[in-house]
């Protein structure tokens, strides 16, 4: 997998996935959104760790600078 997530788009979704993490432990939310709120911020945390989304590519979006090495 070539990395297609880019430094500031890897801090935006850390902090959402924080939020969201947030969010679910205060209580916040309840019901279909105490399941979704947990699943997308372990989907956001994912993504950051391995530094690539699988959407971009269905859509041509590559914020990444560095190009990967071969």
């Amino acid at each position: 997998m070539k990395r297609n997530i880019g430094t500031t788009d890897k801090i935006i979704r850390l902090i959402i996935a924080i939020i969201l993490i947030v969010i679910y432990f205060t209580g916040i939310v309840e019901g279909t959104w105490a399941i979704i709120f947990p699943i997308a911020a372990i989907v956001l945390a994912l993504t950051t760790i391995t530094g690539f989304c699988g959407l971009y590519p269905l859509f041509g979006i590559n914020t990444c600078k560095i190009k990967d090495k071969k």
